[in-house]
């Protein structure tokens, strides 16, 4: 695992690890298939140096939505901080979905939203 890991991350990749050796997958490469794995999870959710980076640039891709963080939300926290929000807001943060992670049941319950 690269440095400046966490120890969530850290126990994942232990976990998979595990899992890979137990279900005899990948023999040999197991360490580098779980770091593969828990390197694209850091990736996706901005845990890298360039995704703080950028953030502390104020270049982050979420920085201007009206949920703060919102690329760590699951789709029941989204939910769940909808309300109060204006129809321009939805908009934007439905825009943001569709370029980047493009949830079908997020979309839809944003569509709804709008024609409400």
């Amino acid at each position: 695992m690269p440095a400046g890991t966490n120890t969530k991350r850290e126990r994942e990749f232990e976990e998979l690890k595990q899992q890979f050796r137990q279900s005899h997958r990948y023999p040999g490469r197991e360490e580098e298939v779980a770091a593969r794995i828990v390197n694209k999870q850091r990736a996706k959710f901005g845990e890298t140096r360039q995704a703080r980076q950028q953030d502390r640039q104020g270049h982050s891709p979420d920085r201007k939505l009206p949920l703060p963080d919102y690329d760590g939300l699951t789709i029941p926290q989204i939910a769940s901080r909808l309300e109060g929000l204006s129809a321009g807001e939805i908009r934007k943060i439905r825009a943001y979905e569709i370029r980047h992670k493009n949830r079908k049941g997020l979309l839809s319950m944003l569509e709804r939203r709008l024609k409400a």
